[in-house]
């Protein structure tokens, strides 16, 4: 458990999460009681409902990534960095 310093985070939507959600990022605090890491983010997006619930089901193809590098949803957060949420790119 960590202390209960708020960590707020920038998140931001590439491609068709930016559609789906009608911004290309914001400033999350995640809740206090939670863990600072990629899943804690993703939980909060998705307990919004709507787009976030859908867009951001398990089993839908999000990748993560923390200040550019990828990351995994345990990956831990610092107060400040980028989450930057995209879906995977395929091309030919």
């Amino acid at each position: 458990m960590r202390d209960q310093t708020p960590v707020t985070v920038r998140v931001v939507y590439l491609a068709r999460l930016r559609e789906a959600f009608a911004t290309a990022g914001e400033s999350l605090a995640l809740p206090a009681e939670s863990e600072a890491t990629v899943a804690a983010v993703l939980d909060t997006l998705r307990r919004r409902g709507g787009p976030f619930a859908a867009e951001l089901a398990p089993g839908r193809a999000v990748r993560v990534a923390i200040n550019h590098a990828m990351a995994k949803p345990t990956d831990a957060l610092r107060n400040g960095d980028e989450v930057a949420l995209f879906p995977p790119v395929t091309g030919g």
